[in-house]
């Protein structure tokens, strides 16, 4: 999947201007995107997933 496919589209009405803040943010996302993509289709682990439903139970 292309990275353009992964980034959210700018807002609408939103100008773009070429900025070099438009440059660092596009830097940012592909480096972001680099790091953590593949931890983020890792499965959540059942122990996280056993705390987060005990929390909930205890705060209803």
């Amino acid at each position: 999947m292309a990275l353009k496919d992964k980034c959210p589209p700018r807002q609408p009405g939103k100008k773009s201007t070429n900025r070099p803040d438009d440059a660092f943010e596009l830097w940012l996302k592909r480096g972001l995107h680099q790091l953590f993509d593949d931890v983020t289709r890792e499965p959540v682990p059942e122990e996280l997933l056993r705390l987060i439903e005990e929390d909930r139970k205890r705060t209803k």
